[in-house]
């Protein structure tokens, strides 16, 4: 498996290649887009991508975990998570890639 990791940058750079706004626009493009979809997390809305998957906040209530070098029991406290569940068609792509 790859240890490559796909950055803003690349990102910027494939927008450059394949829309053909020159680097900077592209840059700013892949920004707003992350922006937008970070804000609206922020907001505790979900941010579905056709044939991608969907990002979501989950408010996890508080509860008592343990820990388990000393068996002690610790309180953990409520929080917000991000979740990303995969479409349909993106779990079949990475299920096809590993066969390969």
């Amino acid at each position: 498996m790859g240890e490559k990791t796909l950055t803003r940058m690349d990102l910027s750079e494939a927008v450059f290649r394949e829309v053909g706004l020159s680097r900077n626009e592209s840059a700013q493009l892949v920004e707003s887009l992350l922006q937008h979809m970070s804000d609206a997390l922020v907001r505790g809305e979900q941010v579905k991508i056709s044939s991608f998957g969907t990002f979501s906040v989950r408010d996890k209530s508080a509860r008592v975990g343990r820990n388990p070098k000393t068996g002690e029991e610790v309180p953990i406290q409520p929080r917000r998570v991000l979740t990303f569940r995969p479409s349909h068609l993106m779990k079949d792509r990475v299920a096809d890639g590993n066969r390969k």
